[in-house]
């Protein structure tokens, strides 16, 4: 049975579609046949990040829209023999897809790919209710920063009333330095504050936008520590006990809890 998840959050700029970008790559690289879609309409950005953004002639609106099936918007990566991206349209908006159309195309998709992730839009308008839809399954990306962790709780609650039974949390860009300082949240502070499991945290690291720019995710390199942390993501998603990055925890964001009323 095939499994999807969706990649969440409660603001841009934290990594989300970086995020959906490696462990794509990374569920490739151990074999599995993957499929990303790019809901992000009007922004789309993931086929960038997979170097892939010369090679679309169609999109996930024409798909719906019944203008192609979806073998024909599907593109390979240049790569990884089985990996697909199905971009979405620059130049539509979010509503030019429904829920009931990507629950329809993902049962689809499900016949032929194992892994199906899904880069959701930031924020909780009607993207957002379009790409938890079909899902499993939600990743919320979030950062060690209080408005993001805010909104990482926000998108918490909307996955809570939307009857999504799993999610877990990926933090991103966490700074060790700061963490041993005491001056960033670390990940048992920040899962305190949501109370949902953690499944990944990602230290900052400019490897990751070097990265991107050469449209090839740095899970991908073994130098990077970034990519270690999606390939540890990676492992966890499959089942196996991978230890977490050790960061040492202060306790002085605690105080900040009573800020999200837990």
């Amino acid at each position: 049975m095939s499994k999807i998840y969706v990649i969440t959050s409660g603001k841009g700029g934290v990594g989300k579609t970086t995020t959906t970008a490696n462990l794509g790559v990374g569920l490739a690289m151990r074999g599995k046949k993957v499929v990303l879609i790019d809901t992000d309409t009007g922004l789309r950005n993931l086929d960038l990040m997979l170097g892939l953004e010369n090679r679309i002639l169609y999109d996930l609106i024409d798909v719906t829209e019944g203008r192609v099936p979806y073998k024909k918007a599907l593109v390979r990566h240049k790569k990884f023999d089985n990996l697909y991206l199905l971009p979405t349209s620059q130049v539509k908006d979010k509503t030019a897809v429904n829920p009931e159309q990507l629950v329809k195309l993902c049962e689809e998709l499900r016949k032929e790919f194992e892994y199906i992730l899904i880069d959701c839009p930031a924020g909780i308008e009607q993207g957002f209710k379009t790409a938890i839809a079909a899902a499993d399954t939600a990743l919320v990306v979030t950062m060690p920063e209080i408005s993001a962790v805010r909104d990482a709780d926000k998108i918490i609650g909307e996955l809570g009333r939307a009857d999504m039974k799993e999610i877990e949390l990926i933090i991103n860009r966490i700074r060790p330095q700061m963490v041993e300082n005491g001056e960033m949240m670390d990940m048992e502070d920040i899962n305190d504050i949501l109370s949902i499991d953690v499944i990944g945290q990602v230290p900052d690291d400019i490897k990751v936008v070097t990265a991107a720019n050469r449209g090839e995710p740095c899970v991908m390199s073994h130098d990077s520590e970034a990519g270690q942390a999606y390939r540890n993501i990676v492992g966890r998603l499959l089942g196996e006990k991978i230890p977490f990055m050790e960061f040492e925890k202060e306790g002085f964001w605690s105080r900040l809890k009573h800020v999200f009323g837990k």
